[in-house]
C-alpha cells in the first residue's frame, strides 16, 4: 500500500463529508486516514463467545461467563461492606463482587442455578467481576446477541450530533475497505520474531476488529510496545549522540580543593550513596564528553554536598561552576551554605539575584569574566545573556521541573564548548516516569539520608481534636522547638484562602498569647521587604511559631523546627505534602508532622493521607502520586507534551517499557545510526517520526 494513502484529510472517506470531518478533527482531533487508524478503542463488549473461568486474560476486556453462585458472604473493608459471591463453573471459581445495593442483591439471586454473567473482569490474586450484569441462563437463550463491539472515545457533542459509536465502527470498517487493509510494517524481522509480536496489519486489524480475545491481546501488546519502543529510541539516540558528538571539558585531575575539603573540611562523613554519585560524577566529567545527568535525592539527602564536590573539580581543573535556582530564598540558602562549606578552602563566591544592586552586578561580571570569580550562585538572572564567564565547566540547576528546556540551553550558549549539566532535584520522579521524561539524561539517586537524622513521624488529625494539637504544640515549645503552621493557597480561592489563614492566625493567637509566645505570619499578599523579615524573626529564633502558606514550601533550612502542621492537609497534593514535611527533621531531635483534616474526605484524599502517615520514601510516594494523578499532571504541562501516548499507558504498561527500552539500547548499541539492512524499517520509520514531530503520525 502507498504509505501516502494514510495522509488523506478525513473529508474524503466515504460515509464521512464536510460537516461530520469538521466535528471529528474538533473534538477527537483526527485530520487524517493515519489519525483515524490510530484511534482505539477504550475498550470491548464481548458478546460473541461465552468463557470458562480458566481461558479469562488479564486484559480488562468485558466477558461473557455462565456459571452458578454457590455461596454469598459480606466482607467488611475501611470504608462500608461489600458483597461478594463466589461464581464457580467446572474449570475454576472467580468472585463476583458488589460495592451497593446489597439487600436488593441478596433478595434476587438465586444459589446454584445456572447464570449468564456479563462485565470487566479484573486481576488480584485470581479473578473478579464488580457489579456484573446477570441474567439466568434460559432467560437469556431467549433474547438477540451481537458480536464483540470496539468501544471508541467519544464527547458530549459528537453524540448530540448523531456521531454514534456504532457510526465511528462503520466510517472504521470504510477506511480498512480502501486501504485493503494493508500497513507497511514498522519493526524490524527481528524485533518480530524475537518477541512473536503480530505485524502491523494483523495488529491494526484486531484492534479494531478483534476476532478473539487471544488476538486483542496480542494486538495491544504489539501497539504499546511499538510506541514505547519509539520514544525509547528518540531519547536514548539523543543522549548517545550527545556523548559521540559533543566534546565536554575533560576534568583529569582531582586536585587540591577537592581533596582537602574531603580529607579536613567535610561537616559529616558521607553516606554510601552520595560516594556512589560522587564516583559517577566523577566518570563523566572525566570522559571527554558532555555530562548531563539527573541528580534525585530526597529533602535532606545531602545534595548540597555533592554539588559542591563537583564545584570543587572543576575549580581544581581550571574553570569556574554556577547554581541555578528557581527562587530567590533558595539560591540565598544554597550561598550562605556554600560559602560556609568553602571558607577555609579561600574560594571566590557570589550570588547573583534579581533584586543585586547594579553596583554588586558590575563587580560581579568583571570578576566573572576575567575568571577571578569561581562560584556564582543565583536565580533566572544567571542565564541573562550579559552574564558571561571566562570559562564555565559546570552548571547545576537546582529543581528541574521549574526550568524549562529554553532555559537550559541558555546555559549552554554561555560558552563555544557546553559546560558539564547536572540537574537536581528533591522531587522524587518515579522511575517509569523518569525513563520516559529524563530518557536522555543519565540518573543518579540518593536514596539513604545522613546518619543522626531521625524519620519524622507523621500523623493524621481531625479538626475536633485541635486542642490536643495546642497542647502537643506547647510541650514542644517549652522543650525550647518551633513550630510551622501552614495553610494552603489555592489561587481560584485566595480570598478563602486568606480568610482561612486569618482565621486560624487569630485563633493561635488566642491560644499563644504574648509576650510568653512570639509569632510571625508570612502570606502572598505581603511586600517581600516585610516578609524576609518575618522569615529572619524565625529563622532566627525570636519567634516560635510560622504561621504561613506554601511559600515555604521549598528551601527554608530551621534545624531546630520540629513541627509541621498542614491545616487543610486535604487540600494538597502528594508531592506537596511530602515537600511540606521536608522542612522539619533537619535537626538532630525527634521531628513531627501533623496533617489536620474536616471529616468529609475523598477516596483520594484519604489515599494520600494514609501514604503519608506510612511512609517518608519520597520515590514510594511519587509512585502513589503517579497513580493517583497520571503522568500529564504529574509533570506540569511543558513537559507532559513528551507522554501525549495513544495506547500504551506508562504505569500499567511498566513491563512494557521496560522491554522497549532494553531493546531499544540494545539495537542502538549495536547500530548507533541504524545504518545496517535490518534494521532499514527501523531507520525509515524514525526519520518519518522526527520529521513529523508526532511520534503516532507515521507508525503506519
Amino acid at each position: 500500500m502507498n504509505p501516502s494513502i494514510l495522509q488523506t484529510p478525513i473529508d474524503y472517506l466515504k460515509g464521512v463529508g464536510p460537516n461530520r470531518a469538521d466535528l471529528l478533527r474538533t473534538e477527537l482531533g483526527v485530520h487524517t486516514y493515519q489519525d483515524l487508524i490510530n484511534l482505539f478503542p477504550n475498550r470491548y463488549i464481548d458478546k460473541t463467545r461465552y468463557y470458562k473461568i480458566n481461558e479469562l486474560q488479564r486484559n480488562n476486556a468485558d466477558v461473557q461467563v455462565i456459571g452458578k453462585i454457590t455461596s454469598l458472604k459480606t466482607v467488611e473493608q475501611k470504608r462500608g461492606k461489600r458483597l461478594v459471591a463466589t461464581f464457580v463453573d467446572d474449570t475454576g471459581q472467580m468472585e463476583l463482587v458488589w460495592f451497593r445495593g446489597h439487600k436488593w442483591i441478596r433478595e434476587s439471586i438465586k444459589i446454584n442455578q445456572p447464570y449468564v454473567i456479563f462485565g470487566k473482569t479484573n486481576w488480584f490474586n485470581g479473578f473478579s467481576m464488580p457489579h456484573p450484569e446477570m441474567e439466568l441462563l434460559e432467560e437469556h437463550e431467549k433474547s438477540l446477541r451481537t458480536a464483540m463491539q470496539p468501544v471508541y472515545p467519544s464527547t458530549e457533542k459528537l453524540t448530540n450530533k448523531g456521531i454514534t459509536n456504532k457510526v465511528i465502527n462503520k466510517i472504521m470498517q470504510q477506511l480498512f475497505v480502501e486501504t485493503k487493509a494493508r500497513f507497511f510494517d514498522t519493526l524490524s524481522a527481528e524485533l518480530l520474531d524475537e518477541l512473536k509480536l503480530i505485524s502491523k496489519s494483523k495488529a491494526l486489524f484486531n484492534i479494531h476488529f478483534p476476532q478473539s480475545q487471544e488476538l486483542l491481546a496480542k494486538a495491544q501488546y504489539r501497539l504499546k510496545f511499538e510506541e514505547l519502543f519509539y520514544i525509547q529510541l528518540q531519547l536514548i539516540s539523543k543522549n548517545l549522540t550527545r556523548k559521540n558528538k559533543i566534546k565536554g571539558f575533560n576534568f583529569d585531575q582531582v586536585g587540591t580543593l577537592f581533596n582537602t575539603f574531603y580529607a579536613e573540611h567535610l561537616p559529616f562523613k558521607l553516606t554510601n550513596a552520595q560516594k556512589r554519585v560522587i564516583k559517577e560524577i566523577r566518570n563523566d566529567l572525566g570522559s571527554n564528553a558532555q555530562m548531563n545527568r539527573l541528580l534525585q535525592g530526597d529533602v535532606g539527602s545531602g545534595k548540597t554536598i555533592v554539588a559542591l564536590m563537583s564545584m570543587l573539580l572543576a575549580i581544581d581543573n581550571g574553570f569556574q561552576a554556577c547554581l541555578v535556582a528557581p527562587t530567590e530564598i533558595l539560591s540565598q540558602q544554597h550561598y550562605n551554605g556554600i560559602l560556609e562549606l568553602v571558607k577555609p578552602l579561600n574560594i571566590k563566591v557570589k550570588l547573583l539575584t534579581g533584586s543585586s544592586k547594579s553596583s554588586e552586578r558590575k563587580e560581579i561580571h568583571e570578576a566573572l569574566e576575567n575568571g577571578e570569580l569561581q562560584i556564582l550562585i543565583g536565580t533566572h538572572a544567571i542565564l541573562e545573556d550579559k552574564v558571561l564567564f571566562k570559562n564555565l565547566g559546570l552548571a547545576i540547576i537546582d529543581e528541574q521541573h521549574r526550568f524549562g528546556v529554553a532555559q537550559r540551553a541558555k546555559l549552554w550558549r554561555k560558552n563555544n564548548i557546553p559546560p558539564h549539566i547536572l540537574v537536581m532535584t528533591a522531587t522524587p520522579i518515579p522511575r517509569t516516569l523518569a525513563m520516559s521524561l529524563y530518557g536522555d539524561l543519565d540518573i543518579s539517586v540518593i536514596d539513604e539520608l545522613p546518619p543522626g537524622r531521625k524519620a519524622i513521624k507523621t500523623v493524621h488529625r481531625y479538626d475536633s481534636n485541635r486542642l490536643k494539637v495546642f497542647r502537643f504544640i506547647k510541650d514542644e515549645i517549652e522543650k525550647g522547638r518551633q513550630i510551622y503552621v501552614v495553610y494552603p493557597l489555592i489561587q481560584e480561592s485566595e480570598k478563602l484562602d486568606y480568610k482561612d489563614l486569618m482565621d486560624g492566625y487569630e485563633s493561635i493567637v488566642r491560644e499563644f498569647p504574648q509576650p510568653t509566645y512570639q509569632i510571625s505570619i508570612v502570606h502572598g499578599q505581603m511586600k517581600p521587604a516585610d516578609k524576609d523579615y518575618e522569615m529572619e524573626r524565625f529563622v532566627n529564633g525570636d519567634t516560635q511559631i510560622m504561621v504561613a502558606t506554601t511559600v515555604i514550601e521549598v528551601g527554608v533550612n530551621v534545624p531546630n523546627a520540629s513541627v509541621m502542621i498542614i491545616e487543610s492537609a486535604e487540600r494538597f497534593g502528594l508531592s506537596q505534602l511530602h515537600q511540606l514535611r521536608g522542612r522539619v527533621g533537619r535537626g538532630a531531635e525527634q521531628s513531627f508532622c501533623i496533617l489536620m483534616t474536616g471529616h468529609k474526605l475523598s477516596n483520594d484524599s484519604k489515599t494520600r493521607l494514609e501514604t503519608m502517615t506510612r511512609t517518608n520514601d519520597g520515590f514510594e510516594i511519587a509512585e502513589v502520586d503517579l497513580k493517583l494523578r497520571g503522568p500529564g499532571d504529574l509533570m506540569g504541562t511543558q513537559q507532559s507534551g513528551v507522554l501525549n501516548l495513544k495506547i500504551a499507558d506508562i504505569i500499567k504498561d511498566n513491563e512494557i517499557l521496560k522491554s522497549a527500552r532494553y531493546y531499544a539500547l540494545r539495537i542502538l548499541k549495536e547500530d548507533s545510526s541504524l545504518a545496517m539492512e535490518k534494521n532499514k524499517i527501523i531507520r525509515y520509520t524514525y526519520q518519518m517520526l522526527i520529521k513529523h514531530k508526532n511520534i503516532w503520525n507515521y507508525i503506519s
